[in-house]
């Protein structure tokens, strides 16, 4: 954990707190270092991506550059030499076909890490006062809004902060005008039977459609979003206790991948 700022630690001492206020800005503090440091490796790890693609593109156009130079050489004695120059103008293909694969997969993790970077930036003060994560999951860029900001238990009715945190984030989603968006509400595993709602699929799904309509009513397109409840089957941590459970009922906003980085199933399908 990282050392609280010395002239932090002088201001709280020398001004007439209790220390129950003391050591909650203390643990505020240094709940913020730490989301500081998970987006920083988050980040870090897309530069990595980005890097080692880079490596693999370099590597390829390089047995590219030989292979021409060979094919060139082999070029004087074609009589002698015509199968291997079948075999290395087979292989070249190959090559080039897989640099440019390296190349749009470095596009596209260059491109993947830009929109994280904007994504952070534009919603840094939420992430700094702890009202949101934003991460990276299953190749998935996600903002997550935690249920006690949101719901009371076992309710849909948005809260008045779960509101205004909700309109925030319509303002900076509205931004990316080429994105679509899935809301997708879960539970913890407390089973839940209503007349309402029978169990936590009804209620996560439920919760799910109402921030969808606040969305909306905040600037975002509807044709741009989508939702959907996976009750408690998508948990984030064990639901052993109270503060796993909290961990798990949560919101939470996917950035869905863009149809120009998905393969063309026509040409999968024979361009039938």
């Amino acid at each position: 954990m990282r050392a609280l700022p010395l002239l932090v630690i002088v201001a709280l001492s020398g001004a007439c707190v209790t220390s129950g206020t003391y050591e909650a800005k203390v643990k505020e503090l240094n709940q913020s270092l730490k989301r500081e440091e998970d987006l920083k490796a988050q980040i870090a790890r897309l530069e990595a991506e980005v890097k080692k693609t880079g490596k693999q593109l370099d590597d390829a156009q390089a047995l590219i550059s030989e292979m021409k130079d060979r094919l060139q050489k082999l070029g004087q004695n074609v009589d002698q030499l015509a199968s291997e120059r079948g075999q290395l103008q087979a292989s070249l293909a190959d090559a080039e076909k897989r640099a440019e694969e390296l190349r749009k997969q470095k596009a596209a993790a260059e491109a993947r890490a830009a929109t994280f970077r904007t994504l952070v930036d534009k919603l840094r003060s939420m992430i700094d006062a702890g009202q949101i994560k934003v991460s990276i999951r299953n190749g998935r860029m996600i903002i997550a809004l935690p249920n006690d900001i949101l719901f009371d238990p076992g309710k849909t009715d948005v809260k008045k902060d779960g509101k205004e945190a909700i309109a925030k984030i319509a303002q900076v989603l509205a931004t990316f005008a080429d994105r679509h968006f899935l809301v997708a509400g879960h539970t913890d595993s407390q089973p839940i039977k209503t007349a309402r709602f029978p169990s936590n699929w009804e209620l996560s799904t439920a919760r799910s459609v109402e921030v969808l309509k606040l969305l909306i009513e905040n600037g975002m397109k509807a044709q741009a979003l989508g939702a959907v409840g996976y009750a408690e089957f998508d948990p984030v941590a064990s639901n052993d206790d109270q503060s796993t459970r909290a961990q798990n009922r949560r919101i939470e906003i996917v950035l869905e991948p863009n149809l120009s980085d998905l393969p063309n199933l026509d040409s999968l399908a024979g361009g039938k």
